[in-house]
Parts: C-alpha cells; structure tokens; sequence
C-alpha cells in the first residue's frame, strides 16, 4: 500500500517536471507568452511544487550559465528510485511480511 502510493507520487512528480520543461522550451521560444494570466499562473504552480525537489541539487551543480541540468538530475534519480530502489523494497517487504 505505502510502495503504491510512493510510486504514484514518483510519477506524479516526473510528469510535473516534465510539464515545466516543456512550458519553458515553449516560453524560451516564445511560442507562449507569461504576460497571459493562464500561462503565468500556470508557471508560478509548477515554479513552486518544483523548486523544493531542486534546490538541494542546484546546490551541488556547478553553473553552466544559461543551462540548467538540475530537472535532467531529478528525472535520472526518480527513475533510479522507481526501478531497483523500488524493486529492492517490494522484495523486502514481501520477505518479511509487510506486503
């Protein structure tokens, strides 16, 4: 039960941050433009449920000017914890009786 709802929000995390990559390859471009309301208010929510999960890592990468590699870094670890991480704890908890 606790492993589903953990996978869940790891997938609800990954398709969150690549939403906000997408909206800022079309901002980036202007394709889209932030002085629409919609638009603005949608990058402000996706700004503020993303930047706690990078934060500790902007920390630790180095500046590369006008490249951020820090959504790339979270994607990697999400899928990292989603495959083995995951694999491992399933057959831990079917193990020892936890599932």
């Amino acid at each position: 039960m606790l492993l589903g709802i953990i996978a869940i929000l790891l997938q609800v995390a990954l398709w969150i941050i690549i939403a906000q990559a997408v909206i800022s390859w079309l901002i980036a471009f202007n394709v889209i433009n932030t002085h629409n309301d919609f638009v603005a208010q949608l990058w402000n929510v996706l700004e503020r449920i993303t930047e706690p999960l990078y934060r500790p890592f902007r920390r630790i990468m180095p500046d590369f000017g006008g490249l951020d590699l820090t959504p790339m870094l979270v994607i990697v670890i999400i899928w990292v914890l989603q495959g083995p991480v995951m694999k491992y704890l399933v057959t831990f908890a079917y193990a020892n009786g936890l599932a």
